[in-house]
């Protein structure tokens, strides 16, 4: 396994493939898409419809398989693995958060967070537990036991960031998931993610079309017609952090 500045690939996909088959024709989706994503970076994955980029979050996320090539996460090769271990990866190692948040609307927030855990078979206590520990994380102590539809948009996004990392997972992966958020909820969930990023070094790779969303990351990957075509570090990144101190000393009328 190789490292980088010491630290070790979280990601390691190599000469990656998809081809769809519908009816008589072949789509290739993903066309020899090799990159390394080491552990503690935030990466932001952008692209046009089409691009590949949505492919490559689901492979990552062990939703789907390649056709060809080797996809090492956490140091193990999940490239070939059935449904059922697939499943299983992602019960322990992956985080998910999504635009559209994902929640059941008959359950606590509370019982939104510790549903990860319970598929994976934590214990009770140690559910509670690690769940109350992730909502504190995202700020929302006090709203444990509010319904979706007693929550804001931002605070229903909150609660899907908390069930992504009550798992402790290796790895988050956020699909769009400032859009359906206006402008300031956005920069405080951007805020959460660089915060945990920061503090918990979790490694996170989120996808956006939103080129000021991106600039939070700390590394951009640009996919065009199932390939790779650009990669760089953000020279200027935003800090939501910062961003939010001054939102917080502007007039209320100023941000409208």
């Amino acid at each position: 396994m190789t490292v980088e500045n010491g630290k070790r690939p979280v990601i390691e996909l190599s000469d990656i493939h998809k081809i769809y088959q519908m009816g008589d024709v072949e789509v290739r989706a993903l066309r020899g898409v090799s990159l390394k994503i080491y552990q503690g970076e935030f990466v932001a994955i952008m692209g046009a419809s089409g691009s590949g980029k949505s492919t490559t979050m689901n492979i990552l996320g062990c939703l789907d398989r390649p056709t060809r090539g080797t996809y090492i996460l956490d140091g193990q090769d999940v490239s070939e693995l059935s449904k059922d271990e697939r499943a299983d990866i992602r019960n322990h190692k992956i985080g998910f958060v999504f635009q559209g948040f994902n929640l059941l609307s008959r359950t606590s927030a509370m019982e939104n967070v510790e549903l990860p855990l319970l598929y994976a078979a934590v214990p009770t206590s140690e559910r509670h537990r690690r769940s109350m520990e992730a909502i504190e994380a995202v700020g929302l102590k006090g709203r444990e036991l509010s319904h979706p539809n007693q929550l804001s948009g931002g605070q229903q996004q909150r609660v899907a960031i908390a069930r992504a990392i009550a798992t402790k997972p290796t790895l988050i992966l956020a699909d769009e998931p400032t859009g359906n958020l206006d402008s300031r909820t956005s920069v405080e969930v951007m805020e959460i993610f660089q915060r945990l990023n920061r503090e918990q070094g979790i490694t996170l790779l989120l996808v956006t079309h939103e080129h000021d969303i991106a600039e939070y990351a700390d590394r951009v990957i640009v996919f065009k017609d199932g390939k790779i075509k650009n990669d760089y570090p953000v020279t200027h990144r935003r800090d939501a952090r910062d961003e939010l101190k001054i939102l917080a000393e502007t007039p209320m009328e100023e941000n409208l």
